[in-house]
């Protein structure tokens, strides 16, 4: 009995009371996926520094169009970056961007493989109490409300409950007609009207358009 009261006990403090650790790109395979949340520490034209809590890794993003001339990765940025683990014998490991979230600008970067905009983003994703998620282009806007093409439907947002305007000029958030969105939100279904998204969350989705040569 006094064993398995020991048992017990080392399980629950590995499963509640131990601190829960950061993915460690220095342990883990080459050629690994990884996601790694952290804070940028230094940039250079095609590489940056995360801080992940328990060291600084180099990620990659040298494959990537966009990054000199759209968006420069700052330091102080807090990120999520998803990649491959590059660990080779005779070299640093490095992590190998695929897709990288700057929680400031609320906006998701996708490397020029990832094909996220040829994904079936017109399926929507439910949720619990009406919850739902979904992607497309937006193709109109009118004050705090744009509508969205989602590839098979128009569907119209509503961003009135959101505590900043993302259609405005201010902020680091500025959507305009052409953007690829992923919406967060709630269904307002009106009989009378057409059924609109009450938004709690708009993610900027922009993948890297110059594709690779064959």
């Amino acid at each position: 009995m006094n064993m398995l009261r020991l048992l017990l006990c080392i399980t629950f403090w590995l499963l509640f009371i131990s601190p829960v650790m950061a993915a460690d790109p220095y342990h883990a395979p080459n050629n690994s996926w990884i996601s790694i949340n952290g804070t940028v520490v230094a940039t250079s034209p095609a590489t940056f520094d995360l801080d992940y809590g328990s060291g600084i890794v180099v990620v990659e993003m040298d494959g990537w169009g966009w990054y000199p001339e759209t968006y420069s990765i700052l330091v102080g940025d807090k990120v999520t970056v998803y990649g491959r683990v590059d660990a080779d014998l005779y070299e640093t490991t490095t992590i190998e961007a695929r897709s990288v979230y700057v929680k400031d600008i609320n906006t998701y970067y996708y490397a020029n493989d990832a094909d996220e905009e040829d994904a079936d983003f017109a399926t929507p994703t439910h949720y619990p109490d009406n919850g739902f998620q979904i992607r497309g282009r937006i193709t109109n806007i009118d004050d705090r409300e744009f509508t969205m093409d989602t590839g098979t439907k128009k569907i119209k947002v509503d961003t009135m409950q959101m505590f900043y305007n993302p259609l405005d000029d201010k902020g680091l958030q500025k959507l305009k007609i052409g953007d690829f969105v992923q919406v967060t939100g709630k269904l307002d279904i009106n009989f009378f009207a057409k059924t609109e998204i009450v938004a709690e969350h708009v993610t900027t989705l922009i993948r890297d358009t110059v594709k690779k040569l064959k």
